[in-house]
């Protein structure tokens, strides 16, 4: 683990080329150039931790939890599995959630969802999805959720 970690702090990495990403992506090359300033301002090696990813993910929900959501979230976003975000990935996830087709969006929340990536989704990934994400709500909402509604909201669904 602190291999990695050395590894992440010293490595520098460059993006693909503007027109690559452009054409991966449904971002113009302003919007583009914006996104890389913005990442590089968090993140400058060009890449990103999964415990960087949980620090800034938590500034979102303050009244919650998010650890556990942000290690599904960071492990759908790291499309090759290595422990780090790169700028490709976060923007090519991005554009997908933002601008994708119906099928798109639809397949990359499958892969969030399924956790261990045998190509099914059980009730026990989507009930570590949901409880994550009520965790992530905080448990000051209105009207205050009971502790066995991820469950149920799980069982509906199934």
């Amino acid at each position: 683990s602190s291999d990695s970690e050395l590894e992440l702090s010293t490595v520098r990495h460059q993006p693909e080329g503007l027109d690559q990403l452009q054409a991966q992506t449904k971002f113009t090359k302003k919007e583009l150039q914006s996104l890389y300033r913005g990442f590089k301002n968090e993140c400058p090696t060009g890449l990103v931790d999964e415990d960087t990813f949980k620090l800034i993910y938590s500034q979102f929900f303050p009244q919650g939890d998010s650890t556990t959501y942000a290690h599904f979230l960071f492990n759908a976003f790291d499309a090759d599995g290595n422990g780090a975000i790169r700028f490709e990935d976060f923007v090519v996830g991005l554009s997908i959630l933002l601008r994708g087709t119906v099928h798109e969006k639809l397949k990359w929340a499958f892969n969030l969802y399924d956790i261990n990536k045998d190509g099914y989704i059980t009730k026990e990934e989507m009930l570590a999805i949901m409880k994550s994400i009520y965790d992530m709500m905080g448990r000051h909402t209105y009207p205050i959720l009971r502790e066995d509604a991820p469950l149920e909201h799980v069982e509906r669904f199934f």
